[in-house]
């Protein structure tokens, strides 16, 4: 399923992040990237950055993102399914459980993903744009509903 929220309703230990402007839910996001490759780390990093998210991370492997993810608070998060050979599903799992929405990203498409993680927005790898907004918005609106 291309971009619907991910994660769904629910509450966080952390609270969607204040100093929102104008109402716009990218404003200020705090999107957790993991993501192995640097080359797209950063370019997802600069993109987040210019739709005015705010960036956490990336993390490379999936016992960091764990790490990062137990003490950093957190809005949203873009997953690479395939983080240096191993499958990201222990973060999307915890991040299912804190309420946190996300999607996962990869260039092979939902055939990637486990039954489990079936029904989660998935980006294609290469990201584009509007896409990738799109994506954001509709899993932080999922969230506040």
């Amino acid at each position: 399923m291309s971009f619907a929220a991910a994660g769904g309703p629910g509450s966080s230990a952390f609270p969607l992040s204040g100093g929102r402007r104008g109402g716009d839910v990218l404003r200020d996001a705090r999107v957790f990237v993991v993501e192995d490759e640097f080359i797209v780390a950063a370019l997802l990093e600069d993109r987040l950055r210019s739709l005015g998210c705010d960036v956490v991370g990336p993390a490379a492997t999936v016992s960091e993102a764990l790490e990062r993810l137990a003490v950093e608070p957190v809005d949203v998060a873009v997953l690479d399914v395939n983080i240096a050979g191993e499958k990201v599903f222990p973060v999307a799992d915890a991040l299912e459980a804190r309420g946190i929405p996300f999607i996962f990203a990869t260039a092979y498409g939902a055939s990637g993903l486990n039954d489990r993680h079936g029904g989660t927005s998935v980006l294609d790898k290469p990201y584009q744009e509007r896409a990738l907004e799109h994506a954001l918005r509709a899993a932080l609106q999922g969230r506040r509903r």
